[in-house]
């Protein structure tokens, strides 16, 4: 009996909204990679939607992290903004 093999998977391009959230997410350690992965869609939907600050997506993410929130903030802010998006 034979398998195929799996898919092969397509990156977002670099300039998305989806892979600038997923990458603001890259360097924060979280418990597990499901983590990182929830994280980083919480922060997608706030650079989509705009109706809630980046504080409460994070909350709201239920991400365990392994650095203090307020730390993984000043990370994303700092990444959100050098590609050019306004936190306030």
């Amino acid at each position: 009996m034979t398998t195929k093999p799996p898919s092969k998977i397509k990156e977002f391009p670099e300039n998305t909204l989806e892979k600038v959230a997923y990458n603001s997410v890259k360097n924060i350690p979280t418990v597990e990679p499901n983590d990182s992965y929830r994280l980083a869609y919480n922060i997608f939907q706030f650079l989509t939607k705009k109706d809630t600050t980046l504080k409460e997506a994070i909350r709201v993410s239920g991400a365990r992290l392994l650095v203090p929130v307020e730390e993984a903030y000043k990370l994303i802010v700092e990444y959100l903004e050098s590609q050019g998006h306004i936190i306030k």
